[in-house]
């Protein structure tokens, strides 16, 4: 019992430390998905799943201007729609999943996006992760921790947690981190991942979170 509460105090007081740079590096961290509505943030979000905000956003560059409401989606040809996010993972399962979604959206919420998760994840395509990046980014709701590889791969790389389950390691970091902090996690260490310390194996031990922790210069974890 000891060796277990003195591993969690190590963990959140590594966490709090980690929290602190991030608040500092990233004082007003957002998505770098592009979008011009609410409901093209929804899609944007569901189209990033175990794809780059890059892809996504040429993808979107085109789509956004044809597609902007959930009537618009709601009423898209499904294999027009298909073939127009083809360029991204799993698009056959997406492209259904968005229209199915915006048609319950317009529907069930009168084309407003829901500000609660119960009601997100209620709708096709969308998990406890994209519900709290939509909550967080459109409303600035920050009520859960959202896990996508980047925050799975730091979330290990610096011994926060065991968990190897998206939502298990947003529970165990919400466990570590106080509310009031949970805003800078997900973006912050999206931002990091992708400028600072990208996944592919490298020096990074002079990196200002792994001075942190320097254990995990030497840990390189594969995420999906």
């Amino acid at each position: 019992m000891t060796v277990v509460i003195e591993g969690l105090s190590e963990r959140k007081m590594r966490a709090k430390k980690i929290v602190a740079y991030l608040k500092k590096a990233y004082p007003e961290p957002s998505s770098e998905l592009n979008h011009e509505t609410p409901f093209q943030f929804v899609v944007a979000v569901v189209l990033s799943a175990q794809c780059s905000d890059k892809a996504v956003n040429r993808v979107t560059a085109e789509l956004f201007k044809k597609y902007k409401t959930p009537r618009d989606f709601a009423a898209a040809n499904l294999a027009t729609f298909t073939k127009e996010i083809s360029s991204v993972t799993f698009f056959r399962n997406k492209a259904k999943a968005i229209i199915v979604t915006a048609k319950e959206v317009e529907a069930r919420h009168d084309s407003v996006v829901p500000r609660t998760e119960s009601e997100l994840v209620a709708l096709p395509g969308i998990g406890y992760k994209t519900a709290h990046v939509v909550l967080g980014e459109l409303y600035d709701l920050w009520e859960g921790i959202a896990t996508d590889t980047h925050v799975k791969r730091f979330a290990l790389r610096f011994d926060l947690t065991s968990e190897t389950d998206p939502t298990k390691i947003s529970k165990a970091l919400e466990a570590l981190i106080s509310k009031k902090d949970w805003k800078y996690v997900n973006n912050g260490l999206v931002l990091y991942g992708r400028y600072v310390c990208p996944a592919r194996p490298h020096d990074c031990a002079s990196h200002p979170l792994t001075l942190l922790y320097p254990p995990a210069a030497l840990r390189w974890v594969k995420v999906k």
